[in-house]
C-alpha cells in the first residue's frame, strides 16, 4: 500500500505520522502558537527529527463554530509558510489542509505534495478536478455541512454504513477523474456526537473495506478530554491510548500534535505483528 509523493513511494503498510502545523489564531489546541519564522522552523525541525513523515499545514480552523476565513487570508497564512518549509527542509513532505481548490493549487506550486480536504470535495466543486490535474495524493474526510453547521448534522440511520456509502461515492468520483492516490479520514469530531466518535473507533476496522489507506485524526480532540473531564492540554495520554486502538484496527497514518508519542505507539504496536 503505497502513495507517490514527489516521486517518492511512501509505503503505508507500516503506519506513518503526520505532524500538525496550524497557522491559525483560533485552532482548538495550538491556535496562534506558531506566529513567526523561528517558531515554525523550530517546530518543523522537531517533528521531522522525531519521525514525522508528513507535515500538515493548515490556515483555516475547522473546529466547531470556527469563524469563516477568506481565500485571500488563507493564502496569506499558508503559502509563505509552505515556501519557507520547502526552502529550509527540501526533503520534507508537506500536506496542505484546505477544502479550497485555489489554495490547494497554490500550495502545491509552493512546495506541498499532498492535499488534505475536510470536505472530500463537497465545499468546492473544482477540488477533485484540481487534484486530478495536479496528480498528487488526496486525503478525503467524512464531514457533513460546514464547520459552523456540522454539529447540527449528527443524525445517521447507521453511522458506519452511512460513512462507507459516503466514501464509496467520493472514491468512485475521484477515480473517474483519474485520482490515483486516495486516503480516507473518517472525521472524528466532524458531524458526530461524542458517543458516535467512540462507535466509529470501535468499528474502525470496517473502513478497510474501501481498500484505501486510512488516516486517524484523534489528537487531543474533545472526545478524549470531555470524556476525561479535562482540557485539550491534558489529553496527550488519552490521545496515545486511542491512537494505539486505531493502529490495531488498521490505521495507516496518525495525524497528531505530538509526534514522538505517536511514533512510540507505532513502534510498540508493530511489535505485536
Amino acid at each position: 500500500m503505497t502513495i507517490n509523493c514527489k516521486g517518492n513511494l511512501i509505503d503505508l503498510s507500516t503506519p506513518k505520522v503526520m505532524g500538525i502545523l496550524n497557522v491559525t489564531p483560533d485552532s482548538f489546541y495550538d491556535g496562534g502558537h506558531y506566529k513567526n519564522a523561528s517558531t515554525i522552523i523550530s517546530q518543523v525541525k522537531t517533528m521531522t527529527e522525531q519521525g514525522a513523515t508528513f507535515i500538515d499545514v493548515g490556515g483555516y480552523s475547522s473546529r466547531p463554530d470556527a469563524d469563516d476565513v477568506s481565500i485571500d487570508e488563507e493564502l496569506k497564512r499558508v503559502i509563505p509558510i509552505i515556501e519557507m518549509i520547502s526552502n529550509e527542509f527540501p526533503d520534507t513532505l508537506i500536506s496542505v489542509d484546505t477544502f479550497r481548490s485555489q489554495v490547494a493549487q497554490q500550495a502545491i506550486k509552493a512546495g506541498a505534495c499532498m492535499i488534505n480536504d475536510i470536505s472530500a470535495g463537497h465545499l468546492d466543486e473544482q477540488m477533485l478536478k484540481t487534484v486530478a490535474n495536479l496528480k498528487v495524493p488526496y486525503i478525503m474526510m467524512h464531514m457533513r455541512g460546514h464547520p459552523k453547521t456540522m454539529q447540527q448534522l449528527t443524525h445517521y440511520e447507521d453511522l458506519v454504513k452511512d460513512i462507507l456509502l459516503y466514501f464509496s461515492e467520493r472514491i468512485e468520483k475521484a477515480r473517474a477523474l483519474g485520482i490515483v492516490d486516495l486516503i480516507i479520514d473518517p472525521g472524528f469530531g466532524f458531524a458526530k456526537t461524542l458517543e458516535q466518535n467512540y462507535e466509529l473507533l470501535n468499528k474502525f476496522e470496517l473502513l478497510k473495506t474501501t481498500n484505501s489507506p486510512i488516516l486517524a485524526g484523534l489528537s487531543r480532540k474533545s472526545m478524549i478530554y470531555k470524556t476525561l473531564n479535562r482540557s485539550s492540554k491534558d489529553a496527550l495520554n488519552g490521545t496515545s491510548i486511542l491512537n494505539t486502538i486505531a493502529l490495531q484496527k488498521g490505521a495507516n497514518i496518525l495525524r497528531v500534535h505530538d509526534v514522538k508519542e505517536a511514533i512510540e505507539c507505532i513502534t510498540l504496536t508493530q511489535q505485536l505483528h
